[in-house]
């Protein structure tokens, strides 16, 4: 049995440097990709739509790249050959046009849509003898480490020039391609070690379809994430008001993810001991996502460093509670035959929440940050209702 742990355990680990390298690599990129649209001759309105089409594709193909990993049973299979598209980040270096450039960046984020619910699925496989929650807190807490290092990363590399021309933004993408090569050994690592390796059994007389709890615990997920405010909205507020100086924006930002990186470790164990009374138990600490939700726009827009700061630091215990019990609780309440499927409804329906809440958000605090916080506010009490009678379902 220790031995089996051990093995899930170096498997998590594994898989969370796989997804710190994937981080550098994306959100480093993701940090210069609108410059260099433009530099290319992109206009603002042709970056929007086609950065929205990306989000979108990255997000809705999950509904089918998690249907198609539990039908073939082809979980290793999706999760390379998503992984293997991040090549496009370092080819962007060659594009000689904005046309080209963003077909790259779009396959960037099919190769996310493809491999987010078959990894997922690997990894709750194995999480279920480590602990779910602390399995998952793994894996984010190593993601959060790459989505911290990739953007710093860039940085560096610019700041060894004296002007940044569209050179330097090529030699920039063309150096991505150290980290896609070390990620890919890795990975390779990973399916050649432990391809067969899995420890969760399935369940006798397991129903093949979604109970009443998985379709409401969506709706519940759906709901919060709708009222869960975008950090890019904070930081227009923060410059635009200057509540705070531009140069510490970005510091702001860090702090939220280091938080969320310590939450995720925190949390997961805390999960996983709940767990231990019932196999459901641990869903009870979902009620701590709208509660923090709706505190946050209460404390980020005072004109007080103080209560900003708390507002911050809620708002990295969100993210970090999003990324970890959130994604832990599907491989509690699904039965595995449906388990990539599972992934992939959840990861959709999240992102369309996102997409969609964030845009309502942005239209919120254009007219009224009153309003917008009622908005927040009216989510967030709803979805504490659906989680009441989602409690009741698991009592």
């Amino acid at each position: 049995m220790k031995k089996l742990v051990k093995q899930g355990l170096i498997l998590i680990t594994v898989f969370g440097i796989v997804s710190l390298l994937g981080d550098i690599i994306y959100e480093g990129a993701r940090g210069i990709n609108g410059q260099y649209l433009q530099i290319l001759g992109a206009s603002a309105a042709i970056i929007g739509f086609f950065a929205g089409l990306g989000e979108f594709f990255g997000y809705a193909l999950r509904l089918v790249s998690g249907y198609i990993s539990d039908k073939t049973k082809s979980y290793w299979m999706l999760t390379i050959l998503g992984y293997a598209l991040l090549i496009s980040i370092p080819f962007l270096a060659f594009a000689g046009n904005w046309q080209v450039a963003i077909i790259f960046i779009i396959f960037e984020r099919i190769g996310k849509a493809l491999r987010s619910p078959a990894r997922d699925t690997i990894i709750s496989y194995v999480a279920k003898k480590v602990g779910t929650g602390f399995g998952f807190g793994i894996h984010e807490f190593l993601d959060q480490v790459g989505a911290l290092a990739g953007p710093l990363l860039i940085s560096l590399v610019f700041l060894n020039f004296k002007t940044i021309s569209l050179k330097e933004y090529k030699y920039a993408y063309s150096l991505l391609l150290i980290p896609f090569l070390v990620l890919m050994i890795f990975l390779f690592f990973a399916y050649f070690s432990f391809k067969n390796f899995r420890i969760e059994k399935e369940r006798k007389k397991e129903k093949e379809k979604f109970s009443g709890i998985f379709w409401l615990y969506i709706f519940f997920t759906f709901v919060t994430t709708l009222g869960f405010i975008n950090f890019v909205i904070l930081g227009y507020h923060f410059k635009f008001k200057n509540v705070i100086p531009e140069v510490q924006i970005p510091l702001l930002y860090s702090l939220a993810m280091v938080v969320d990186a310590i939450t995720a470790l925190l949390i997961g164990k805390t999960y996983d001991r709940l767990k231990k009374r019932s196999e459901k138990f641990g869903l009870l600490l979902l009620f701590l996502i709208p509660l923090l939700t709706l505190l946050i726009p209460f404390l980020v827009f005072a004109n007080n460093f103080t209560l900003i700061i708390l507002g911050i630091l809620f708002f990295g215990i969100v993210i970090g509670s999003h990324e970890t019990i959130m994604r832990a609780a599907i491989a509690d309440i699904t039965p595995i035959s449906k388990r990539g499927s599972a992934y992939g409804i959840f990861t959709a329906f999240y992102g369309f929440a996102s997409l969609i809440g964030s845009a309502l958000i942005g239209i919120f605090y254009e007219v009224s940050i009153f309003y917008l916080t009622v908005f927040i506010f009216i989510t967030q009490i709803f979805a504490l209702a659906i989680f009441y009678h989602l409690k009741r379902k698991i009592s």
